[in-house]
């Protein structure tokens, strides 16, 4: 009769209960190891003679705070038992398996290499569903470099990237697991445990994370953009704030002339000793800044 163990975060005497007696001590002891944020396992699915050990991670993001956090599943097989062994985040919720316990309603007639695949296939469908959540946030992003800060949009941006870079790191090793399974390398004592409609199946998930993998690289891609377009906004609002302090500049240059020409110490310059002398320089300083204005305004620099 197949069973399916699931455990959420077990001691290591209900570990032992429940994982077939021939599993080695290496993944025993990677079952029982916390989740963790920064060094998370390498996804991979590999035979070890009388079972199969499988280690699937899925990134999760949270778009009201910007970031994004990994959830860990672990998975042992045989022919008629599959054990999976979720492990909770540091102050995360844990990988969700309601929804293959709906889709397996009497796992008892189901053989391991069936869960194991429904498993594979909601890891797989949390992907695109981290890219959909990624592409909303890139849109986001885009509306805001015209009306946000730039220090803190870059510092977004920079975060973004190396959550893609991080992403992608995961993905990858997972595609390759389930690839061992179309390509028939999972086998327990030389005996083929995953059927043919089994693997495609499994192909079907495969297919899946290809396009997460696609939804990926064009985030990547989105993503140097907007880091493109913030930089390029940086430097159009430095170049409009030296324009216009040039234009103030070039405005004062000729009252600053005017008056210190009218200003030297002399008894016989002229107008100095006419009695419209006075407004006659201010006169120029008026006229001359008009004229400037109206120039800067015809050439379009204003």
């Amino acid at each position: 009769m197949n069973r399916w163990i699931d455990l959420l975060d077990p001691t290591q005497e209900e570990l032992e209960r429940a994982v077939p007696t021939e599993l080695h001590g290496r993944a025993l002891g990677q079952m029982l190891t916390p989740a963790q944020h920064d060094d998370e396992p390498r996804p991979t699915l590999e035979s070890h003679g009388t079972y199969a050990f499988g280690v699937f991670l899925v990134a999760v993001v949270v778009p009201e705070e910007d970031r994004v956090f990994y959830q860990e599943i672990d998975i042992a097989l045989t022919h008629d038992v599959i054990v999976t062994v979720r492990k909770t985040p540091p102050g995360e919720q844990p990988f969700d398996t309601g929804p293959v316990h709906e889709a397996c309603p009497d796992p008892e007639k189901l053989s391991p290499g069936f869960i194991a695949h429904r498993i594979v296939d909601e890891v797989a469908e949390a992907f695109l569903d981290l890219v959909d959540a990624l592409d909303g946030e890139m849109d986001e992003l885009e509306d805001l470099v015209d009306a946000g800060q730039p220090a803190v949009l870059r510092r977004r941006v920079s975060d973004l990237r190396h959550d893609l870079l991080h992403v992608r790191r995961t993905l990858a090793p997972t595609r390759d697991a389930v690839r061992k399974v179309i390509d028939n390398r999972v086998e327990l004592d030389g005996e083929e445990l995953f059927t043919r409609d089994i693997e495609i199946h499994f192909a079907d998930a495969y297919d899946k994370l290809l396009r997460a993998g696609d939804g990926l690289e064009l985030a990547r891609d989105l993503a140097s953009g907007v880091r493109d377009h913030l930089q390029a906004k940086i430097a159009n609002d430095q170049n409009e704030v030296m324009k216009r302090l040039t234009v103030i500049a070039s405005l004062l240059l000729l009252p600053t002339f005017i008056v210190g020409l009218y200003g030297q110490n002399f008894q016989d310059l002229p107008e100095v000793t006419w009695v419209f002398g006075y407004w006659w320089s201010w006169g120029w300083i008026i006229l001359t800044t008009i004229g400037q204005l109206a120039f800067y305004r015809w050439k379009r620099w204003i």
